[in-house]
This record gives C-alpha cells, sequence and structure tokens, in this order.
C-alpha cells in the first residue's frame, strides 16, 4: 500500500515539470497582430465538412461572409455528410446570395460505399474541388471574427509556413458540463499553442487549422492515417511536420479564435473525448505518446486511491494531499492561458479536479478498448 502511494507520489514529478514547461512556452508566446497596411495575397479554400447541422449551418456561413477580406480571395466548400435534414438546403439558398459557396454532397462521391472515417474522406473530396493555394478546415457549428482570414494570410506572408495550428475555444453556460468542457478544453488549447511554438508536439484542432494544398498532396493525404476514425487534424499536421519540419506555425491571436459549442449531454461529451481518445496510440509524435501514457498513469493512479481509503484510511490523506499539488502546479498554467481565452469561471477549476481525474481514465479506456457513436454512427 505505502509502495502504491509513494509511485504515484513520483510521477508527481514528471508531471508537475511539463506542466511548467508547458506555462515557460506559453508565457515565451507573444500576440500575432495584423502589420499596418497589410494586402492579402492568399487564395483560401475553407472546407466545412457538415452532418445534420440545419440548426448551425447558416450561422456559420453568415460569419465567415462577413470577413474583411477579399471575397475573390476566398471560397467556401460545404461537404454534406449524408444529412437527413436540411443542410443542404439550407447552403443552396445561401449560393443565391453568395457566388464563392459551393455544395458538394459526399453521397455522390462515395457511391455508397461505407467507411470508417467519414470526415477524413469529405475533407479530401472537397479538396479536389478547391481553387485556393491553401486549405482551411472548419466545423458547421464554429463561428468566426470579422478578422479570421486577415490574420491566417498575415502570418503566412510573414512567416511562409506549410501548416498553420490555430486556437479554439468553446461557449459556455453556467452549469457543470458547460464550464467543465470550457476550461478542460482551454487547457488542451494553452498546451497546443506552447507546445507548437515551441516546436514540440504535432497538435491542432480540426475546428481551426490550415495547410497548403500542395503540402496535403505531398504527402499523399490522409493515405495510411484514412482507416483511422479520428485524425483528420492531429494525424495529418505529424504527416505534414515529417516533411516540412521548420514550416508549421501557430497563429497565437484572439481575432483567429474559433468558438464552437460545447456538448450539450453527458452522453455526447464523453462519445466526444472517447473519439478523440481512439487515435491516442496512432500518433507517430513520439513527445505526444509519452506525455499521454505519463498523464494517464499518473490520473489512474490517482482514480484508485478513494477506493483504497475504503481499506486505509492513510490513502484518503495521500490523494487530498496530492490533488492539492496537482491543482497548484495545474493553476500557475491555467492563469496565463485564461488572461488570453478571456479568464472565464477560472475560480471553478479546482473544484473540477475529480471529474478530470475521472473522465481521463475512463474515457482514455474506452478510446482503446470500446466503441463510441458520433453523428448517429457507430464507430470502432
Amino acid at each position: 500500500m505505502l509502495l502504491y502511494a509513494a509511485i504515484t507520489a513520483l510521477l508527481f514529478l514528471p508531471y508537475a515539470i511539463i506542466i511548467l514547461i508547458y506555462r515557460k512556452w506559453f508565457l515565451r508566446l507573444k500576440p500575432f497582430n495584423i502589420p499596418d497596411q497589410f494586402i492579402p495575397q492568399t487564395h483560401f479554400t475553407i472546407i466545412i465538412p457538415a452532418r445534420n447541422e440545419e440548426m448551425n449551418i447558416g450561422n456559420c456561413l453568415e460569419g465567415i461572409f462577413q470577413q474583411y477580406y477579399p471575397s475573390q480571395l476566398f471560397e467556401i466548400i460545404v461537404i454534406d455528410d449524408h444529412s437527413t435534414d436540411t443542410t443542404a438546403e439550407i447552403v443552396l439558398q445561401l449560393q443565391n446570395k453568395f457566388s464563392n459557396l459551393k455544395l458538394i454532397k459526399l453521397s455522390d462521391e462515395l457511391d455508397g460505399k461505407a467507411l470508417n472515417s467519414y470526415k477524413k474522406k469529405a475533407i479530401e473530396k472537397a479538396i479536389g474541388y478547391a481553387n485556393g493555394d491553401w486549405i482551411i478546415t472548419t466545423d458547421a457549428d464554429c463561428m468566426v471574427s470579422n478578422k479570421w482570414l486577415l490574420s491566417y494570410a498575415a502570418i503566412i506572408q510573414k512567416e511562409d509556413p506549410v501548416f498553420v495550428a490555430a486556437p479554439v475555444a468553446f461557449t459556455t453556460k453556467k452549469n457543470i458540463l458547460s464550464v467543465f468542457q470550457y476550461l478542460d478544453f482551454m487547457c488542451l488549447q494553452g498546451i497546443t499553442a506552447a507546445s507548437v511554438s515551441a516546436g514540440f508536439h504535432t497538435m491542432c484542432n480540426g475546428a481551426n487549422l490550415a495547410y497548403r494544398k500542395d503540402a496535403f498532396y505531398s504527402v499523399n493525404g490522409f493515405k495510411g492515417i484514412d482507416t483511422i476514425a479520428s485524425g483528420d487534424d492531429m494525424l495529418l499536421m505529424n504527416k505534414i511536420k515529417k516533411r516540412f519540419p521548420s514550416s508549421i506555425s501557430f497563429l497565437f491571436s484572439k481575432e483567429a479564435i474559433v468558438f464552437t459549442h460545447p456538448m450539450k449531454t453527458w452522453k455526447d461529451f464523453f462519445n466526444q473525448r472517447i473519439r478523440w481518445a481512439s487515435k491516442a496510440d496512432k500518433y507517430k509524435d513520439k513527445s505526444i505518446l509519452s506525455v499521454l501514457i505519463l498523464v494517464y498513469f499518473y490520473n489512474l493512479l490517482l482514480f484508485v486511491m478513494p477506493f483504497l481509503a475504503l481499506i486505509q484510511l492513510h490513502f484518503l490523506w495521500a490523494w487530498l494531499i496530492l490533488i492539492v499539488l496537482k491543482t497548484l502546479v495545474e493553476i500557475t498554467f491555467v492563469l496565463p492561458v485564461g488572461k488570453f481565452f478571456g479568464k472565464t469561471y477560472i475560480t471553478w477549476f479546482p473544484f473540477m479536479e475529480p471529474l478530470h481525474i475521472s473522465y481521463t481514465v475512463i474515457a482514455g479506456w474506452l478510446g482503446k478498448f470500446g466503441s463510441y457513436q458520433w453523428k448517429g454512427r457507430n464507430v470502432k
């Protein structure tokens, strides 16, 4: 029993070091600003895979078309992934208003073929129709600022990358599920900004990223990862970084933040996180894999300790001490990240620790050994 507590305590040290390193990298970041008198020259194709998004797709598209960006320099391709609602009809109506909007139906492209990763195939097919030199992907339930494309164009023309990751944030409501998702995702985005800028991890989110179309084809697109249900973002980023190791940027700008909605129910939340966890062992980036293994087993030991306290009360005190130490270390990282994203509900963070530990263990296990439902489909 004492050995168990000692191992858990020892794992805290590398965990704390990693968090403090992320904090150091994040504090080095300087906000990216669009230069004065900037003249955009980059031609974008924005790809939006959509499945049963009639409640969101209209607002998403209207927001993109309000960009402070020349309309001749961007187009939007919505690829409808077998929707059974009015998603396609809404896009068709908007085509009468916006000439640079296209609709593609994935069902027409697949001719009845069943897949395990419809989203990757949707993006791949849309890229085949793209006229832009740069591909930007986002989701149908996302909202963008009117300087979103300008920010992308500015960093592309300044740094000449082939891949750009950018920040994503959840909107929030004052309930436990919404706040928990906001804080958890905010931390993930903070780690993404810190580690990508430091050239350490290949992390990103498909709701807000961009890459050169020729770079996509130079790594054979999603070939080799196309049977994995998730990973249209990070697994592709890993392939591109291997080919172009010094050409990855992170767009650290509040004007580039894409906002999306959190999951409405605990069931949907766990299905989302199981989907994310399902690709963990597919990473070729050893730095991510080693961190994921450490974080998972550290949280697993903490998860089990309260149950061991039923046998020996000393475990409860050890667990409480380790939780306090874990929270103190993490809050040093959360505070500067929260400053960037708006400090919303930061005071809730310490009270979310037990929930975060539990979900990390459960979602990680089911991501490896279970299955989940996503967009009405059962996925293995």
